[in-house]
């Protein structure tokens, strides 16, 4: 199966929901590259970032259930399919 590089970017604004976060991601561990965290004291939300290569429908699963998550907004960007390459980049 045909598998995408996304960057998924997620919102946290209640701490409480840190612990589901926490359990989605472990559920699609086996697809995360990498992960990167910013709390943000000033505001009193966390940034964070998620790497991950997966099947388009993983991708879009991982995305919905981060979203239904209440206090937590997440969204995916897409690298370009290896056919979609920019050219003379």
């Amino acid at each position: 199966m045909e598998t995408r590089v996304a960057l998924i970017g997620i919102i946290v604004e209640c701490p409480d929901a840190a612990g589901m976060l926490n359990d989605v991601l472990h559920d699609y561990g086996k697809y995360i590259i990498g992960r990167m965290g910013i709390p943000y004291h000033k505001r009193e939300i966390n940034i964070i970032s998620i790497v991950i290569d997966a099947p388009l429908d993983i991708i879009n699963s991982l995305t919905g259930r981060l979203g239904m998550i209440k206090g937590i907004s997440a969204k995916a960007m897409f690298a370009k399919m290896p056919n979609e390459k920019v050219k003379n980049c």
